[in-house]
């Protein structure tokens, strides 16, 4: 992104204004790019609503209430829809199964659009979890290439981060336009690295809760929960080509762990461009790039949230040095931010059961 994309324009003051109710544990909204501007939201407990003109339809998108597990961090995490949804229906879940363990699956529309079809489920991939926390689960398709991202936690075991022969940890890159379920992309970066697996995309994460690309340049921002002492914001430029190591265990955010005081080998580790201590918060929730028109003084800036914290920031780019300010305080606990098709940002309140749309403050 260009330093100043606001092209000067002053940042307005901004208020977190109701937008939608009435959700059940509600953790992360998202659009399915199919022209109709509906807002879908995720429910932990396994149930997938639709926001249409800012009303919440009765009958739910999807319900996997039976097989999903909620215990403490576990539940129905991720949704992406394909690219072409408009024309072929397919989308995809994260969930955590009744075994606690982590299923990534297809689903397909009905005949209704406003309801999928629950014998569509087509299993892509699965995989252990250690713990109930740390599953990551969030899911995006890359606007530059139209491959799926998977966000997987080190589901508390924690140096297996840096392992390549296991997936946890990692934000991993498959291709579901191809293979039986699925195919590895010939250029994702560990493909022909021997005992390594050739989904792994980035290595070096504990919990990465909520990435996103940013929809004008294919850039990828990765809130990352910390441990001890640091909350991070890591960054993928759009041109990479995969690979990087974002130092968990070695690091938390820009110090050794677990001392701090001792040295540690970063060689080859690739530092946050946000960082926070756990005086401002202690568990960090990414959020997206702002590229809506409503709000042009925003347009460049990165939106993220503490989850535990309660407080959500605004961080605008100068070079290659990122300022954060401090928005709200006090706000419901933000569970994840989302974009509508016109790239305007929601925020997910927890809480109270209720999605927020960013907006100027009247």
């Amino acid at each position: 992104p260009t330093d100043d994309p606001t092209g000067g324009l002053e940042r307005p003051e901004l208020a977190l204004e109701e937008f939608a109710v009435g959700f059940e544990t509600p953790l992360y909204v998202t659009h399915a790019g199919d022209g109709t501007d509906r807002l879908f939201v995720v429910g932990k407990g396994g149930l997938i609503y639709v926001v249409e003109d800012g009303e919440v339809l009765d009958e739910s998108f999807l319900d996997v209430s039976a097989l999903v597990s909620g215990n403490n961090e576990q539940g129905l995490l991720g949704l992406a829809f394909h690219p072409e949804y408009e024309s072929n229906g397919r989308f995809f879940i994260n969930y955590t199964d009744l075994a606690g363990d982590t299923q990534i699956v297809e689903y397909s529309v009905s005949d209704n659009a406003n309801v999928a079809d629950p014998a569509s489920a087509k299993v892509l991939l699965s995989f252990e979890q250690p713990q109930d926390y740390h599953n990551g689960g969030h899911l995006s398709f890359g606007p530059n290439d139209g491959y799926l991202y998977i966000n997987t936690g080190d589901g508390g075991a924690y140096q297996i981060s840096q392992n390549l022969d296991n997936l946890l940890g990692k934000i991993l890159r498959i291709d579901v336009d191809n293979g039986d379920p699925y195919a590895i992309p010939e250029d994702n970066p560990f493909v022909n690295e021997a005992d390594a697996r050739g989904e792994i995309w980035v290595t070096g994460l504990r919990n990465p809760w909520r990435s996103s690309f940013d929809r004008a340049n294919g850039d990828l921002y990765i809130g990352d929960v910390g441990q001890d002492k640091r909350e991070e914001v890591s960054f993928q430029a759009a041109n990479s080509d995969g690979g990087e190591n974002y130092g968990w265990p070695i690091v938390e955010g820009d110090i050794c762990w677990p001392d701090e005081e001792a040295s540690c080998d970063t060689a080859g580790l690739t530092e946050p461009i946000i960082v926070y201590d756990h005086d401002a918060g202690v568990s960090i929730t990414g959020g997206y790039v702002y590229r809506g028109e409503a709000l042009p003084g925003l347009v460049g800036d990165y939106f993220y949230a503490d989850f535990a914290a309660r407080k959500v920031w605004v961080a605008s780019r100068e070079g290659d040095d990122w300022t954060s300010d401090l928005l709200f305080e006090d706000t419901d606990v933000i569970a994840s931010f989302g974009e509508d098709e016109a790239g305007e940002m929601y925020a997910v309140g927890l809480g109270g059961g209720k999605i927020f749309k960013i907006v100027a403050a009247e």
